[in-house]
């Protein structure tokens, strides 16, 4: 007979987040939601029904934030809205020790005896306390191939957050999406509702009106006409860095973010020299190399990115490509009139990043290296990031575009392809059209 014991976590994540009586009969093996492109702050959005009636709200797609964060002062009427009381499990689920009341009148965000946690704007590094609360969400299922069935999870935990800390966010949404490897990010709340794997996978479109998609939940993720991205993936750990990088934390919580070991750096299939100590994650939590969503290009130490662009400039002076002055916040930009265009975007020199051993690299081909500032202006899209950041390098969206990223939460691992372009299709071809 099967044990009746589990985990008090995972019993904690099936109570909080398990989907209602009426849905069991189906119990969908991935969930997806689309993601756009937004032109004026470069920042990637995704949709999402919430409360009761469903509202759909727009979040700000932020890879490793902790939760989801929602403005609950502005406009949020929900009849299932319920605020987590102090020392209730789904305040333990959130790490959420401490307890406090509320000086107003009671309303979503403001409720005595509830406990609170840190909603973080990561594109301002700003943060504030919250209230952790509990809702209905409601998205919809795939296949891999197409959407389907709507399923909900009632009870799905978010903090609530002030309205100012939206400010510097894109126009008209309420919040962030955290896809953060903790107990109450969406993928493993979503996983533990449903019971599929504590996967997620994350491709974003380079196109402003085109949707990307996240996938949660093991593959196919099958792009038109018919390509499945999850069969062409190469794998590398995901490192954990033992100092949370949020903007305010609690003592001897880890980053939720996602880290990987890059090893060294190649221009050209030609080893850039480095001080490779920036490389590693020390005890203070500085150094290493994380992805992320909330910066628009990839953002390297001042070191690393002198000698990277140094060799890219001579590299690219070999192939005739002539520099022309920078244009912010790029600083080396050059003439396109004699770069050839490719399936794979400018012809210009390749970058690697280079992993657990030589023969497992990230290949940055010029779709995803150059920006277009002009038509006759295309620029390197790395930026300097000083002398003593937090992280050496932070790879940005636009280096993540027309690329599938596969999270695997159970294993430690990431999972991801070449870019799509050389499979000729891109991260704008999953079929939204639904078939339930």
């Amino acid at each position: 007979m099967a044990s009746l014991r589990c985990f008090f976590f995972t019993c904690l994540l099936l109570y909080i987040s398990s989907p209602s009586l009426a849905q069991q009969s189906f119990r969908p093996k991935a969930l997806v939601i689309p993601v756009a492109k937004d032109a004026s702050t470069l920042q990637y959005l995704t949709t999402i029904d919430q409360r009761t009636p469903l509202v759909p709200i727009d979040l700000v797609v932020d890879l490793g934030d902790r939760f989801m964060w929602v403005d609950c002062e502005r406009d949020y009427v929900s009849s299932t809205y319920r605020p987590a009381r102090c020392r209730s499990a789904q305040c333990s689920l959130a790490g959420a020790d401490g307890c406090g009341d509320c000086f107003s009148a009671p309303r979503p965000g403001c409720n005595n005896n509830t406990c609170g946690v840190t909603p973080d704007n990561s594109v301002t590094h700003t943060a504030t306390s919250g209230e952790v609360a509990q809702d209905v969400v409601s998205l919809q299922s795939t296949d891999g191939r197409n959407p389907g069935r709507v399923v909900s999870v009632p009870r799905f935990l978010f903090a609530c957050a002030p309205t100012f800390l939206l400010q510097g966010l894109a126009s008209g949404v309420a919040g962030m999406a955290g896809l953060g490897r903790t107990r109450i990010g969406l993928p493993s709340q979503f996983a533990a509702a449903f019971s599929f794997h504590r996967k997620f996978a994350v491709c974003l479109s380079s196109s402003t009106s085109a949707n990307g998609v996240i996938f949660f939940g093991d593959g196919p993720y099958v792009f038109l006409p018919g390509i499945d991205a999850s069969q062409s993936l190469t794998f590398t750990p995901l490192l954990i860095n033992p100092v949370s990088t949020a903007s305010a934390f609690p003592m001897g919580e880890p980053s939720a973010e996602y880290f990987i070991g890059v090893k060294s750096i190649k221009v050209n299939e030609k080893t850039v020299s480095l001080n490779t100590t920036l490389l590693s994650i020390d005890n203070q939590g500085v150094g290493g190399t994380k992805i992320s969503t909330v910066d628009p290009y990839t953002v390297l130490e001042a070191s690393i990115f002198k000698a990277v662009t140094e060799a890219f400039i001579n590299e690219a002076a070999a192939m005739n490509i002539t520099r022309v002055a920078g244009v912010a916040p790029f600083e080396v930009c050059f003439s396109s009139s004699n770069i050839l265009s490719t399936r794979l975007g400018p012809a210009v020199p390749s970058i690697d990043l280079v992993l657990q051993n030589q023969d497992v690299f990230w290949r940055i081909f010029g779709a995803n290296s150059m920006v277009e500032v002009s038509r006759d202006v295309l620029c390197l899209g790395f930026v300097n990031g000083g002398s003593n950041p937090r992280t050496s390098i932070v790879i940005g969206g636009h280096q993540l575009e027309n690329t599938l990223l596969q999270f695997d939460l159970a294993t430690s691992r990431l999972g991801f392809t070449a870019t799509l372009l050389g499979r000729q299709t891109t991260c704008a071809n999953f079929n939204f059209t639904s078939n339930a």
